[in-house]
């Protein structure tokens, strides 16, 4: 289930957000180490568009309806004015708050053109933007790859030609090494998802994975969200991560209801 992924991610991802130690031995740390670990505005709407698309609710009014139940979760001013406010209508954005939520579309449809339609829905209702479009369909479209049986390879060459490396500072053609001594925290889909995906890139499993995401400057829960889908439907589940363990911990029943339903 890439939204186990996604929602797994986010919570092991949200210890760093904005409590990295700059000496953080990334490589060793156990996954689970730090108080700020729990789930945020990444997997609370990343829920409820599985909760639209699984029963057939409107989107925007099921956002709306589970978000404000969740008020203190993390959500971006303009996103908390859409969730709060009395009328809900796009505004342009191109943060990454599109890729962080759309990773049940991309596990939920089979067909291709219908998986990316959808992905471009999820992310217009706020995320209006050419590059708050695209975040949300190069995630969805990964993992439709990933649990299509595509290679790594294939994924990596897709992602770059969605961000090449010309156009964007953190393009997935940067490895890692590159990447980590001039990351600057950005909360952009186009400075989020092409390095988010390069942790899952240079990854063995999930697991390993989630110490890429450790070993930059980010918005780590939002990495978590938009690149463990993917790392979870390659790669076939969790490894030696209790994964069911830390998400029956840290949801309230109602969020994990909807996860697993």
């Amino acid at each position: 289930m890439a939204v186990k992924g996604a929602v797994l991610g986010d919570i092991i991802g949200a210890q760093y957000e904005f409590a990295r130690p700059k000496d953080l031995d990334w490589k060793n740390v156990p996954l689970l180490s730090n108080k700020w670990a729990g789930f945020t505005d990444d997997s609370v709407m990343t829920l409820a568009i599985k909760k639209a698309l699984v029963t057939g609710e409107d989107l925007v009014k099921t956002m709306v309806t589970i978000g404000r139940k969740y008020p203190n979760s993390g959500y971006g001013g303009r996103f908390y004015k859409w969730i709060m406010g009395p009328k809900q209508e796009p505004y342009n954005s191109w943060g990454n708050g599109s890729a962080m939520r759309v990773s049940f579309v991309g596990e939920y449809y089979d067909d291709f053109d219908e998986m990316q339609r959808m992905a471009e829905a999820t992310a217009a209702v706020t995320h209006n933007h050419p590059e708050g479009i695209k975040g949300a369909v190069v995630t969805a479209t990964c993992i439709w790859m990933a649990r299509h049986g595509r290679s790594k390879q294939e994924i990596y060459d897709y992602v770059l030609e969605q961000y090449p490396k010309d156009d964007y500072e953190y393009s997935i053609a940067y490895s890692l090494d590159e990447i980590r001594p001039r990351y600057e925290w950005n909360e952009s889909c186009q400075g989020s998802v092409p390095a988010a995906m390069r942790c899952f890139y240079e990854s063995s499993d999930y697991e390993s994975f989630l110490r890429n995401v450790f070993s930059l400057d980010c918005d780590s829960d939002t990495f978590g969200a938009i690149a463990g889908g993917v790392a979870e439907e390659f790669y076939g589940g969790f490894g030696d991560v209790d994964a069911d363990g830390i998400l029956k911990k840290y949801l309230t029943e109602e969020l994990y209801e909807i996860l697993v339903m």
